[in-house]
């Protein structure tokens, strides 16, 4: 058992069998609450805020999760469990390339479903040897993945892993500036990237339609009223 977990529950996070029923029901509404929150505003989300949706007391948020990076554990396992899913079935595609970009466009509908999950994939959390064993085992899928493309001549050389990261980097900042203003934009963006990444010859995948132009301006609009909110 780590440091941070409570004596009722084991090192994943999980209740033990023995979990009294009103302990076992506040760490669900914890739960939830995080998923709410985090999929909405991000993971930047205070313990605090957590407790007051949740409608616990700060102490048995502390009880069930006495740590940010326990809760964010938690709430996104199953996540990072499809993340690297994800990988091995684009491994399992016959085509190499097809496969490649289908396992992007995967990605990035996962950030753009969850803004939390967003932030999750761009940041590492040592002390969550659970959450980063997976994401460790999607990262070498997806070294397999970039051999095997390359490999079929569909990707360029020249990519790496690190230009995954910062897509997932751009698609994040996109997902968070066009809020509901323009919610697929980042579709765009993908769709441009893949385009970057593809070998002479390779099959493109549709060009997804842009924003339009009012829909841009209302993001934008949306993203300095966030900006002056923040100063």
């Amino acid at each position: 058992m780590t440091a941070s977990a409570t004596p009722d529950e084991t090192q994943d996070g999980q209740p033990e069998p023995g979990l009294r029923a009103d302990a076992e029901r506040n760490r669900d509404r914890i739960l939830a609450a995080a998923r709410r929150l985090y999929a909405a505003e991000g993971i930047g989300v205070s313990m605090a805020a957590v407790a007051r949706e949740a409608g616990v007391g700060k102490a048995t948020l502390s009880r069930r999760f006495a740590t940010r990076e326990d809760l964010i554990t938690a709430v996104f396992a199953d996540r990072m469990d499809a993340y690297a899913a994800a990988v091995t079935e684009a491994l399992a595609d016959p085509d190499p390339w097809r496969g490649f970009a289908g396992y992007i466009q995967a990605v990035c509908a996962m950030q753009a479903a969850d803004r939390g999950f967003a932030d999750v994939l761009t940041m590492t959390f040592p002390a969550s040897k659970a959450l980063e064993a997976r994401r460790t085992a999607a990262y070498n899928g997806f070294l397999e993945l970039i051999d095997h493309a390359q490999a079929a001549g569909h990707l360029r050389d020249d990519f790496t892993s690190q230009d995954l990261v910062i897509l997932l980097m751009a698609n994040a900042g996109v997902i968070a500036a066009t809020g509901d203003a323009a919610p697929e934009t980042w579709r765009r963006l993908v769709g441009h990237m893949l385009r970057s990444y593809a070998a002479p010859g390779a099959a493109l995948p549709p060009l997804p339609e842009g924003p339009s132009p009012s829909a841009l301006y209302r993001a934008m609009v949306r993203l300095a009223r966030t900006g002056a909110d923040a100063s």
